[in-house]
C-alpha cells in the first residue's frame, strides 16, 4: 500500500547520513569529476558540431577509464559503505534525480497545449506502440535467455520499452538536428520520449504483481492472481499514473500563475527566473517520492503544464542556463554509470552467455522499436516519409529510464520474501535483470551514440573518394599541348538543347597574361560605361537582338588577334550546330568587329545558331 517515504533523498538532496565530511575518496571523486567535464569542455564544440559524439558516450568511456577496473579514481561500493544494496539505492536516486529535470525541461520545450493538440499522434505512440514494443522486447528476451519463463521476460521487458530522453536529446537538439530534422519531427520525439518513460509503470508493475502473488506457487504471499490484478489497476494505475497526472499538472499550472504574478510585480529575478522551472523539477520529485507516486511522469506534465501558454517557453528560449544543468546532469551520470556498471558480469555469469548476450542487443535494437513506428507512421502526420519513419523507429535510445526501471524492480524484489529471505525466484531474476538490462543500455548508449557519426562518414566517404577519382580521370583526359591556345564557351542550352563547358586553359611555360572568357548564348553581365557616366553603344545597331558573347567585366580591352584565333578554334567546335545564314551572319560581324575602337567597346555581338 502507498505509504509516506521520507527518506534522506527526498527530504533534501545532501550527504549520506554516514559520509563523514573529510572523505579522500569524495575528494578525488570531485576531483576526477571536475577535471573531466573541464578537460571536455576545451573539445565539446568539437565533439558534438564538428564529429557528432554524443556527450552520453564520451562521458561513459570516461566513467570506465576512471571506474575500479580501471584507474579506480571513481570507487562507487566505497561511498556506499562497502554495500550494494546502498549503492542500487544511490543509483536509483540519481537517475530519479537527472529524469525528473529532464522531463521537466522537456515537457517546457513543447509548444503551448501540446499535449492537447497532438493527442491523436501520442496517443498511437504511447498505445499500441508502447505494448508492441513490450511484447517484442519481451518476446526476444524470452528466446534468447535460457530457463526464463515469459512471465519474467514481460519485467524485463517493461524495463527497455521507454524511449531516453536524456539520449534522445542528442538527436533533437544541437547542429544536426536544426539540419536534419524538422521542428515538428523533434517535437513529436520530445514528447514521446517524456510520456513513456513516466507510462513504463503500469507494464512493469503488471509483471511484477503476478511475479510476487503468482510465482514460485505463490509462496510467501495470499490472494494469487486476483490480488494482483486488483492492485495493478488499484495502486499502479490509480494512485501512481492518475494521481501524477493530476498532481503534476496542478503543480505547473500554480508554479506557472505564482510566476506571472511575481513577474509582473517586479518581485523576481533573473536569475530566479532562469531557475525556476529545474526548482520545480527538484520539489516534484522530492514530494511524489515521498507519496509514491510516479514522480517521473508527474515532471512532465508540470513541465507541459507550466508552459502551458507558451510564456515561459518563449521568454527563456535563448537563455543558456537551463540547457547548461541539463549538461552537467547528463555527464555526470553517464560518468556514474561506466563506474558501477557491472562489467565482468557480462561474461561471467549464471544467466546467459555473451554470445547470446550480444545477439539479443542486436535484435532489441533492431525489431523492438522500428517495426511498430513503420507501421503507424501513415497516421501521424508528423513521420511524413518512410526515411523519417525508420529515423525515428531506429533512434528509441535505452538508457537513464532503463537503469531506472532496473533498480526500481529490484527494490520491489527484495520484498518478495520467504520467512525474512528473499524468494528464489525472485532472487534468480534480480542477476537476470542486472545483467541483460544493463547490457542492453550499454549497447544502446553506443550503438545510438555513435550512429550519426558513422552515418556522416558513410555518407560521405564514397563521395569524396568518388569525386577525387572522377577529377583525377578529367585531369588526365584533358591533358593538353601548353601552348596550344584554347577558349572556353558555352553553348546556351534554350537554344541547341546542348550545354558544353570547356576546361580553363593550361599555362604554358611562357609567362602570358590570362585571356579573357567568353561565352556564346548569354546576355552581358553589366554594360560598360564611359567616364562621363555615358553608356556605350556598338557601331552596329543592327545586331541589337542577337545573342551576346561577354567577356569578364574587369576586360577593358580586347586583343582582336586573340579574339580570331578564338573565334576560329570555337567555330571548329560547333559548326555544325551553326545554319549557313547564321556562319554568314557571324562572318559580317567579325568583320565589323575590326573597325571598333578598342577603347570603346562595350559589347561584341554574334549570329544566332538554329
Amino acid at each position: 500500500m502507498p505509504t509516506l517515504q521520507i527518506s534522506n533523498f527526498n527530504v533534501v538532496t545532501g550527504k549520506h547520513k554516514h559520509a563523514t565530511a573529510n572523505s579522500p575518496g569524495t575528494d578525488v571523486h570531485l576531483a576526477t569529476l571536475g577535471g573531466f567535464i573541464t578537460l571536455f569542455g576545451l573539445v565539446s564544440y568539437l565533439c558534438k558540431a564538428r564529429f557528432y559524439l554524443s556527450e552520453a558516450l564520451i562521458s561513459l568511456i570516461a566513467g570506465v577509464i576512471f571506474s575500479p577496473h580501471a584507474a579506480n579514481l571513481i570507487r562507487p561500493l566505497e561511498y556506499a559503505l562497502n554495500s550494494q544494496e546502498n549503492l542500487d539505492q544511490i543509483t536509483l536516486y540519481f537517475t530519479r534525480l537527472v529524469l525528473g529535470v529532464q522531463l521537466v525541461l522537456a515537457g517546457v520545450q513543447l509548444p503551448s497545449k501540446y499535449l492537447q493538440t497532438e493527442w491523436k499522434s501520442l496517443s498511437l505512440l504511447l498505445g499500441p506502440g508502447m505494448t508492441v514494443m513490450w511484447l517484442c522486447s519481451s518476446l526476444l528476451v524470452y528466446v534468447m535467455v535460457p530457463h526464463l519463463s515469459f512471465l519474467h521476460a514481460l519485467a524485463i521487458g517493461s524495463c527497455v520499452t521507454p524511449t531516453d530522453p536524456v539520449l534522445s536529446n542528442s538527436i533533437v537538439q544541437g547542429k544536426f538536428a536544426d539540419k536534419n530534422i524538422p521542428k515538428d519531427l523533434q517535437r513529436i520525439i520530445i514528447a514521446e520520449s517524456g510520456a513513456n518513460d513516466g507510462l513504463g509503470y503500469p507494464f512493469l508493475f503488471f509483471a511484477l504483481y503476478l511475479i510476487k502473488y503468482t510465482g514460485d506457487g505463490g509462496a510467501g504471499q495470499t490472494g494469487g492472481t486476483s490480488k494482483a490484478i486488483g492492485y495493478w489497476f488499484g495502486e499502479t494505475w490509480g494512485y501512481t499514473i492518475l494521481l501524477s497526472v493530476i498532481y503534476g499538472f496542478a503543480v505547473g499550472w500554480i508554479a506557472k500563475e505564482l510566476l506571472h504574478w511575481a513577474e509582473n510585480r517586479k518581485f523576481v529575478d533573473k536569475e530566479s527566473f532562469l531557475v525556476f522551472a529545474i526548482t520545480m523539477a527538484l520539489f516534484i520529485t522530492g514530494t511524489c517520492g515521498m507519496i509514491g507516486s510516479d514522480d517521473v511522469l508527474a515532471c512532465f506534465v508540470a513541465g507541459n503544464a507550466f508552459t502551458w501558454d507558451d510564456w515561459f517557453r518563449l521568454e527563456t528560449k535563448d537563455d543558456s542556463l537551463q540547457p547548461t544543468i541539463d549538461m552537467l546532469l547528463n555527464l555526470s551520470v553517464f560518468m556514474w554509470f561506466g563506474a558501477v556498471c557491472p562489467w565482468p558480469s557480462f561474461a561471467n555469469n549464471d544467466v546467459i552467455p555473451i554470445y547470446r548476450l550480444i545477439f539479443l542487443a542486436i535484435l532489441i535494437l533492431i525489431f523492438r522499436r522500428l517495426p511498430i513506428v513503420f507501421a503507424l507512421h501513415w497516421k501521424i502526420w508528423q513521420i511524413e516519409q518512410k526515411q523519417q519513419a525508420l529515423f525515428v523507429g531506429f533512434f528509441g535510445p535505452i538508457g537513464v529510464s532503463a537503469v531506472f526501471y532496473l533498480y526500481l524492480s529490484l527494490d520491489f524484489l527484495r520484498m518478495v520474501t520467504v520467512e525474512g529471505e528473499i524468494r528464489e525466484d525472485a532472487k534468480r531474476l534480480e542477476e537476470v535483470f542486472t545483467v541483460v538490462i544493463w547490457f542492453l543500455a550499454i549497447c544502446s548508449i553506443i550503438v545510438h551514440g555513435l550512429s550519426i557519426p558513422l552515418g556522416k562518414v558513410g555518407y560521405h566517404l564514397p563521395r569524396t573518394i568518388s569525386s577525387r577519382v572522377s577529377s583525377q580521370s578529367r585531369t588526365s583526359s584533358h591533358e593538353r599541348d601548353p601552348n596550344e591556345p584554347e577558349v572556353p564557351f558555352h553553348i546556351n542550352r534554350a537554344v541547341h538543347d546542348v550545354e558544353t563547358q570547356m576546361q580553363p586553359r593550361q599555362r604554358g611555360e611562357r609567362d602570358e597574361p590570362a585571356r579573357p572568357v567568353f561565352r556564346i548564348g548569354r546576355s552581358t553581365i553589366k554594360e560598360d560605361r564611359s567616364e562621363s557616366g555615358t553608356p556605350k553603344t556598338p557601331n552596329n545597331p543592327n545586331t541589337a537582338n542577337t545573342d551576346e558573347i561577354v567577356m569578364n567585366e574587369d576586360v577593358e580591352k580586347v586583343d582582336f588577334a586573340d579574339l580570331r584565333a578564338a573565334r576560329s578554334n570555337t567555330e571548329s567546335v560547333h559548326g555544325r550546330l551553326l545554319s549557313s545564314s547564321g556562319a554568314e551572319q557571324m562572318e559580317k560581324e567579325a568583320k565589323g568587329r575590326e573597325d571598333i575602337d578598342e577603347m570603346n567597346v562595350g559589347k561584341i555581338s554574334t549570329g544566332k545558331p538554329q
